[in-house]
């Protein structure tokens, strides 16, 4: 048995045997180069376009749809990136406080190409009122971009109500769906979305290949040049081990997509509840997010008179792997940009750490990683 516990999904998951499986023929028999004519690139090119029907049956669109990129930092670039330049990078942009850095980095790279950009706030729980964003609607106003879960929080942000307004106003709306998808069922064209961002490692699939969906009223600027893959929509040769085992892994999450929940549901139930017993009552501050509209598998805490650097390091040392917020952050231990748009003390703040659950942890695991967490929280507070 693995002594550690790796308690930070949110952040990547380790690849699905059976993901493996179906890459490996695509790594060792069928290399062949999508662009190429002989029978090798053809079944190059016919694996890839299988790869995108089978993603995008799971959104409920045509394969023709999905644009095939590096992972979820990409899409979410190309689909802000690529708009804003099909309009000479002129207008305004509407997004909140709390994105991904994908999206605030790339939001900040329009404004400096000369966009507007409008940053909404949001309320404790990080949840953005669809009211603020039809107030934020200007006459050049061409794109909206919001996630549909926090990947720090988990909580869930009112994606049918924007999507409803960005369809009234003829506003494109872009949803990076990193967090969530493989959590919960999405479909762009019921919400009203017009661009939707995934990536692979966060649902056992493999690192390096995520997808955009782009709905065929969206005319995209590709973002980097050399070829005419994707429908000339983003250039570069195919990863095809990547596009077959990410569609592996997008079936398989699909498949099991009530299950999982309920377990991950149960899991973050049992750490809360473990600690809660194993600890002094005021020794948790807060659970940080919001606890109706959220995702099952992220638990966001903040402990009393405890550094988050401090507990993460203890942490790893005693055999439990968590994370201070975004894997793309936490590592330089920077408060969390989120937190402070939540309106949260500087002690929340610093204190606060991310457990986030998979299937493959157990019940067992999770019970011993709350009660080394209880341990250590009483040996740093001594």
């Amino acid at each position: 048995m693995n002594s550690l516990i790796y308690l930070d999904h949110a952040a990547s998951t380790p690849v699905s045997r059976e993901v493996v499986e179906k890459m490996l023929p695509y790594m060792t028999e069928h290399y062949g180069n999508p662009s190429s004519i002989h029978s090798f690139g053809r079944a190059a090119v016919v694996a890839v376009m299988h790869a995108r029907d089978r993603i995008g049956a799971a959104l409920k669109v045509p394969g023709k749809n999905i644009v095939l990129t590096s992972g979820g930092t990409e899409s979410d670039n190309l689909a802000i990136l690529g708009t804003a330049a099909k309009r000479e990078f002129q207008g305004h942009v509407i997004t909140s406080q709390t994105e991904h850095h994908a999206v605030l980095h790339a939001c900040k790279r329009l404004e400096e190409l000369g966009v507007r950009v409008t940053y909404l706030p949001v309320d404790e729980s990080g949840r953005v009122a669809p009211e603020s964003v039809k107030q934020a609607l200007e006459p050049d106003t061409f794109l909206i971009t919001m996630m549909v879960a926090n990947n720090e929080t988990g909580t869930l942000q009112p994606i049918a109500e924007i999507g409803a307004i960005a369809r009234a106003a003829g506003v494109f709306f872009h949803v990076d769906a990193v967090q969530a998808f493989g959590s919960m069922k999405l479909e762009p064209v019921e919400l009203g979305i017009d661009l939707l961002s995934i990536s692979s490692h966060k649902i056992s699939g493999p690192k390096g290949i995520g997808a955009l969906y782009v709905s065929d009223r969206v005319k995209l600027k590709p973002q980097q040049f050399g070829g005419s893959q994707e429908r000339n929509r983003r250039a570069g040769t195919e990863n095809v081990p990547g596009a077959v085992g990410f569609a592996a892994a997008v079936e398989l999450a699909m498949e099991t997509l009530n299950d999982k929940s309920s377990k991950l549901e149960r899991l973050r139930t049992l750490m809360l509840q473990t600690l809660r017993i194993e600890l002094p009552e005021d020794a948790i501050i807060s659970v940080n997010g919001n606890e109706e509209h959220r995702l099952p598998q992220i638990l966001n805490l903040s402990f009393r008179e405890i550094t988050a650097e401090t507990m993460l390091m203890n942490l790893d040392m005693a055999g439990v792997a968590a994370a201070s917020g975004s894997a793309c952050t936490s590592g330089s231990f920077q408060p969390s940009h989120v937190l402070e748009a939540m309106g949260l003390s500087q002690e929340r703040i610093r204190s606060a750490i991310r457990f986030s659950f998979g299937v493959t942890n157990t019940e067992e695991e999770i019970v011993r990683a709350a009660k080394i967490v209880a341990t250590v929280c009483r040996q740093i507070r001594k």
